[in-house]
């Protein structure tokens, strides 16, 4: 019999049926596994996750801005965001980070977020989405700095860029690279961003149009199972790229941002469920041992990726 895995909605259709995974989503029931056509999975720690990709499966780009991509194009299995050239450009086009839409009447956030020591970084997200930009991100923890239009959001991010030396952007491996070492305090990991936070709002050239907000930091680590007593253990490698033919299953200990934390046979392995996207997948037999690329944590770069 298939595995009775608690997320994939293809189980219940039997081996043979293929889904196609939308992302994940940090919603306000939970981490949500999406896909092509509407169907959601929860995701829960200590339930087992477990799919493969058909022996001859392509991966092909995602589209953009909801409509599939015209031609189907095939993309690279180790590309994060699954869409080829054009549709890439038309889906950057269309976002609030290509400053082209300056008109947009919503109120926006400012943030500061905390990755680990010396990874802070600026940030802005519409005010109706909460947090959930912060957790998709992997923040582990951060502090709203202020709201208001649009423009003056976006003011106020490139004020802390030049006067503070802070970055909007962040390598996606920087952050998983300094998860396992995190300090184990909410008071400490808060520290960084609650003394940038006190010079941002001491700077002069803030837009009148954007209201500070105080200091108050939120921390994400016991939600992502990584600090204290939700800890799950070490991560010792991360999946580099799906392929046809090959599998992943394990207990989730951990999820941070895109990443799932599953304990497989070799130990925790950090799945990045962007990879995901693009390929169809189907149920992975009981007992299947994984059989993905994967990149052991700690290893000296250029060291070439095995098998499982």
């Amino acid at each position: 019999m298939p595995a009775r895995c608690q997320w994939c909605p293809l189980l219940s259709m039997g081996m043979a049926q293929a889904w196609k995974c939308a992302g994940l989503r940090w919603a306000a029931d939970g981490l949500v596994l999406t896909w092509v056509g509407g169907r959601r999975s929860v995701l829960a720690r200590g339930k087992r996750v477990a799919f493969g990709v058909a022996e001859g499966g392509v991966r092909t780009c995602v589209g953009a801005r909801g409509h599939a991509c015209p031609v189907r194009a095939g993309v690279p299995g180790r590309s994060t965001g699954a869409r080829c050239e054009e549709c890439a450009r038309l889906d950057r086009a269309h976002s609030v980070a290509a400053d082209t839409m300056a008109d947009d009447p919503r109120p926006y956030r400012v943030y500061l977020a905390w990755f680990g020591p010396g990874l802070v970084k600026v940030g802005i997200t519409a005010h109706a989405r909460g947090s959930a930009r912060l957790l998709e991100q992997g923040a582990v923890c951060f502090s709203w700095l202020g709201s208001g239009p649009l423009m003056a959001a976006r003011r106020t991010e490139e004020l802390l860029r030049a006067a503070l030396g802070v970055p909007d952007r962040i390598p996606y491996a920087h952050k998983r690279a300094v998860r396992a070492a995190l300090p184990e305090s909410e008071a400490e990991r808060a520290a960084e961003i609650a003394g940038l936070h006190a010079r941002a709002v001491a700077l002069r050239g803030w837009p009148e149009a954007l209201t500070p907000e105080p200091f108050r930091g939120v921390d994400h680590a016991g939600v992502f199972g990584i600090s204290g007593a939700q800890r799950g253990p070490a991560a010792v490698a991360e999946v580099t790229e799906l392929v046809a033919g090959g599998a992943i299953g394990g207990e989730l200990v951990a999820a941070a941002g895109p990443d799932l934390h599953l304990a497989t046979e070799r130990g925790v392995v950090v799945l990045d469920t962007r990879l995901m996207t693009g390929w169809e997948l189907l149920a992975a037999a009981e007992g299947e041992r994984c059989a993905v690329p994967v990149r052991d944590l700690g290893r000296a770069a250029g060291v070439q990726d095995g098998l499982f």
